[in-house]
C-alpha cells in the first residue's frame, strides 16, 4: 500500500510538471506568431496609441493640416495675347517675304491659368513659382474664410529659381505659415503637400523625401526655353498639375520646399525647390522685384588629363577659360583665353564648378584674387565681381 502511494504521488509530480511545460511552451509558441497580442496585454488603451505614435508612421498629419491648411491659397491668372483674323498674317514665311506692314484685324486671346501658393507673414505675403503668374495680366487668390478672392499684386519674380512673391491686403488676420529649414530634413523623413490639382482645392498628400540636390531640366512651351533647376528636393508625395507653388510641409508644420513639378512618365517622383533657396532671395525679391547675380564673364572647360599633360600640370585640376564675355569684369581684369585658373581666394579649384559655386555665392563689387596659370607661369589676377544684366 505504501509502495502505491508512492507510486501515485510521483505519478502526480510528473504530470504536473508535463502541464507547466505544456503551458509554457504554448505561450512561447503564441507569442512568437502573435508578438503584438502579448505584448499589448494588460496595457491601456492609451498607453496603445503612445506607442502607435512614437513608430514608424506619422500619426499627427490631421493636426498639421488643420493648423496650417488655411494659409494655403489658390491662385487664378488671367493673360491676354493678340492673334490675326487672317491665317496669313501668322504665317513666318508670310512674314519673311511681305514683312510686318500690312495691318489685319486682331483679336485678343484670353487663357486662364491655375496654381496653388502659401502665405508666409502677417502683411500678405504669398510665395508661389514664377511659371504659375507668368505673362498674367490678373492675378486673384483665394483664401479659406474670406468671402471674396484677392487681387494679388506681383511684387517681384525670379525666371531662373522659379519663384515669385505676390502680395495681398486684407484689414482681417491672414492665416501663414513659418517657413522651416531645408538643408536639415534627410532622405526618408515624411513630408505633406497641399495644394489644388486639378481645381480639387486643398488636395493633401503625404510621402516622404526621396532624394536632394536632384538636377532637372524641363521644357519651358510658354518661352522656348528650358527651365534648368540645379538642386531640387524628389518626393514621392502625389503632385499634379495645379500643385504648383504650393508647400511641403515637414512633420513639425513648416515648409521646407515649394511644390514645383512632376515627372510625367513615372509615378511617385515629383520635385520641390528648397525653401532654403528661396529664403536667400525673398528679401531681394520683396525689395527690388528681382534678384541680382554675381557675374564675371568667362565660359570655363574642365581639365582633363591629356589637358593637364599640356600645360604640364601634375593633375588634372583646375578650371580653363575657354572665353572671356567682351567688356565684362573677367577682360577689365585682364583675364584671357587659355588662362587655368587654379585657386580663388586661397581655395583650390578642382573644377569649373567650383568656379561657378564661388562667383555664385559672391556679392557685386566682392573682390575674387585667382591664381592663374598662363604660359607656364603662375600669377595673381584680382576680379571685381559685376553684376549680370
Amino acid at each position: 500500500m505504501l509502495l502505491y502511494k508512492k507510486r501515485y504521488i510521483v505519478a502526480v509530480l510528473l504530470g504536473l510538471a508535463l502541464g507547466i511545460a505544456l503551458v509554457t511552451g504554448g505561450l512561447l509558441a503564441y507569442n512568437s506568431i502573435f508578438p503584438d497580442e502579448t505584448a499589448n496585454a494588460g496595457i491601456s488603451e492609451n498607453q496603445q496609441v503612445s506607442l502607435v505614435s512614437s513608430g514608424v508612421l506619422p500619426t499627427n498629419i490631421p493636426e498639421i493640416v488643420d493648423k496650417v491648411g488655411d494659409a494655403v491659397v489658390y491662385i487664378e491668372t488671367v493673360a491676354e495675347s493678340t492673334s490675326s483674323s487672317d491665317p496669313f498674317f501668322n504665317d513666318p514665311f508670310f512674314r519673311y517675304f511681305f514683312g510686318d506692314s500690312f495691318s489685319f484685324r486682331t483679336t485678343p486671346k484670353v487663357s486662364r491659368g491655375i496654381g496653388t501658393g502659401f502665405i508666409i507673414n502677417p502683411e500678405g505675403y504669398i510665395i508661389t513659382n514664377e511659371h504659375v503668374i507668368s505673362n498674367a495680366k490678373e492675378v486673384t487668390v483665394t483664401v479659406i474664410g474670406f468671402d471674396e478672392p484677392f487681387q494679388a499684386t506681383v511684387v517681384g519674380k525670379d525666371y531662373n529659381l522659379d519663384l515669385a512673391v505676390l502680395k495681398i491686403n486684407s484689414s482681417k488676420k491672414l492665416p501663414y505659415i513659418e517657413l522651416g529649414d531645408s538643408d536639415k530634413m534627410r532622405v526618408g523623413e515624411w513630408v505633406i503637400a497641399i495644394g489644388n490639382p486639378y481645381r480639387l482645392d486643398h488636395t493633401v498628400t503625404v510621402g516622404v523625401i526621396s532624394a536632394k540636390g536632384r538636377p532637372v531640366t524641363i521644357p519651358d512651351s510658354s518661352t522656348g526655353k528650358q527651365r534648368v533647376y540645379k538642386d531640387l528636393i524628389q518626393t514621392d508625395a502625389a503632385i499634379n498639375p495645379g500643385n504648383s507653388g504650393g508647400p511641403l510641409i515637414s512633420l513639425d508644420g513648416k515648409v521646407i520646399g515649394i511644390n514645383t513639378a512632376v515627372n510625367a512618365q513615372a509615378q511617385g517622383i515629383g520635385f520641390a525647390i528648397p525653401i532654403n533657396t528661396a529664403k536667400e532671395v525673398l528679401d531681394e525679391l520683396i525689395t527690388t522685384g528681382s534678384v541680382t547675380r554675381p557675374f564675371i564673364g568667362v565660359a570655363l572647360q574642365d581639365l582633363t588629363k591629356d589637358l593637364a599633360d599640356y600645360f604640364k600640370l601634375n593633375e588634372p585640376k583646375g578650371a580653363i577659360i575657354a572665353d572671356v564675355v567682351s567688356g565684362s569684369p573677367a577682360e577689365k581684369a585682364g583675364l584671357k583665353r587659355g588662362d587655368v585658373i587654379l585657386k580663388i581666394n586661397d581655395t583650390e579649384i578642382k573644377n569649373s564648378n567650383d568656379v561657378s559655386n564661388i562667383v555664385s555665392k559672391s556679392k557685386v563689387n566682392d573682390k575674387l584674387v585667382m591664381l592663374i596659370l598662363r604660359n607656364g607661369q603662375t600669377q595673381f589676377i584680382t576680379v571685381v565681381v559685376g553684376k549680370q544684366s
